[in-house]
């Protein structure tokens, strides 16, 4: 991190009609905080994270971030392109997670405000150098956080390259309806728009194979509660210590709604709407009261769930899986929203 020192960091906020408030740093294009009402119209920040963008340089490191240039997982670090073998970090047991240790979250992006007619945006943009976390060819990352007038939080992601390479995107916010370190977010109802999950290997690599939902903890068609199925005796389950898994989207339309979270109390419910294939559920199985975020609260065991659109982990790996590979005079293109209202 010490190419980063904290005169390089800046956070710009954005405010809608509604007075939602979303606040951003230049570092990782992390999502600071996000401002939506309850049912009463009684605003919280429904985000972890710390207070200012010098903590996220010591803190930790994925709260709010972009994630590239492969969210999730590659196996043992490598694959094959065009008959070229690329080495990447091994930053997660065996295997690369989210790009590597300086992955797009620990990068500087440049940001600029843009005029929308619906709310406010600005623009995040980002050269990702040929070889960068072993990955080939030199990546033109440009995406666009708006903030609209309807409460919703919509990311526009644009990536060419120069070199064939794989590039896989994603949001990484920890998400608490209640607030941010307001206990924990078992209680949460959620509710998957997908028949079957990737199945994966004690490292959290897939297997290949993909699981039926129906019958297992994994059956979020119909919204239930977080807890619900949790702490059941399950292979998966005890592999990841929880929900940790890549469930496989049923869509009609390219962009739909992928996921619905709901939380009782506070009556705020959030819509996930993508254009990708996949979508990850963590229930932040790692978190411990160890970490310290905003206005010194700590953040306890599974106070938080994310929800990350993608493609699929190691994908550069299974050809039966959507590809994540992009060539030079192609555009890579995605849209995900999460949009927020209140029953």
């Amino acid at each position: 991190m010490s190419h980063i020192s904290p005169s390089d960091l800046k956070t710009y906020s954005l405010q809608n009609e509604a007075g939602a408030k979303l606040t951003v740093t230049n570092y990782g294009g992390k999502v600071m905080s996000l401002w939506v009402p309850d049912r009463k119209g009684v605003l919280a920040d429904v985000v972890l994270g710390y207070d200012t963008p010098q903590e996220y340089l010591e803190g930790k490191k994925y709260f709010g971030a972009v994630i590239g240039r492969y969210g999730n997982r590659i196996a043992n670090g490598k694959f094959q392109l065009d008959g070229h073998e690329y080495q990447l970090a091994k930053n997660n047991g065996p295997n690369s997670l989210h790009g590597g240790p300086s992955g797009f979250h620990n990068v500087l992006w440049q940001v600029e405000p843009l005029e929308v007619k619906d709310g406010q945006a600005l623009v995040l943009t980002y050269e990702s150098a040929d070889g960068e976390e072993g990955f080939p060819g030199k990546l033109s990352v440009k995406m666009t956080y708006t903030l609209t007038n309807k409460n919703s939080f919509v990311i526009d992601y644009e990536a060419v390259t120069t070199k064939p390479t794989v590039v896989n995107l994603t949001h990484h916010s920890f998400f608490n309806l209640a607030g941010e370190g307001v206990g924990d977010i078992l209680d949460h109802e959620l509710m998957i728009h997908a028949d079957s999950i990737t199945e994966v290997d004690d490292t959290l690599i897939p297997t290949g194979a993909f699981i039926p939902v129906g019958g297992t903890p994994f059956d979020f068609r119909k919204a239930k509660t977080i807890k619900e199925h949790i702490h059941e005796k399950d292979l998966q389950l005890k592999i990841a210590n929880g929900y940790d898994h890549n469930w496989v989207l049923k869509k009609k339309e390219v962009y739909a709604k992928a996921a619905v979270v709901r939380e009782p109390i506070s009556g705020r419910v959030m819509e996930v709407w993508t254009t990708e294939p996949g979508l990850q559920f963590y229930s932040s199985n790692n978190l411990n009261d160890t970490i310290k975020g905003k206005g010194g609260k700590t953040y306890p065991y599974r106070s938080a769930l994310c929800l990350e659109t993608q493609h699929f982990p190691d994908s550069p790996n299974h050809s039966d899986f959507p590809s994540t590979t992009l060539r030079p005079g192609d555009k890579y293109i995605q849209r995900t929203a999460y949009k927020f209202r209140v029953d």
